[in-house]
């Protein structure tokens, strides 16, 4: 009887120690192209949104001569949609300024850490970040 229980400790033993493995997997973050800076999967997703803003706001600018003042009027504009005008993106929010010659865009993380960056760009283009504070254009730029 002792010698079942054994048995069944080790196995359940190995199946945890299994799971925990798969988990701690799981949670890596797998760059999505070469040289991709973000360092989790809501960062991945935070960048993409940036450059497709920034890359909106230029073709705007290109047709309009002139920098959209909302997120509504960039609707339709390269891959910018309706959608996107939600400031609320998973784990971060969207922050969008305009100002006379240009605007900025910001990514807050509802909790920032290593894996969740705050980002910055205005219409220079570059992203910029911060892991312990609000990024700005005085923040490192990212890689």
């Amino acid at each position: 009887m002792k010698s079942r229980f054994a048995v069944a400790m080790v196995q359940i033993a190995v199946l945890l120690l299994a799971s925990a493995s798969i988990a701690t997997a799981q949670t890596t973050y797998q760059p999505k192209f070469p040289g991709d800076p973000a360092r989790s999967e809501s960062e991945a997703g935070a960048l993409g949104y940036m450059r497709t803003v920034l890359r909106a706001q230029h073709l705007y600018k290109k047709k309009y001569d002139k920098y959209a003042t909302s997120l509504a009027a960039l609707v339709h504009t390269g891959s910018f949609t309706k959608r996107m005008t939600n400031t609320e993106r998973g784990d971060y929010t969207v922050s969008f300024r305009t100002h006379k010659d240009g605007f900025e865009l910001t990514l807050t993380p509802k909790q920032m850490d290593a894996t969740h960056r705050s980002f910055y760009a205005e219409e220079s283009g570059v992203i910029h970040a911060e892991e312990d504070k609000a990024a700005d254009e005085n923040s490192p730029k990212v890689q």
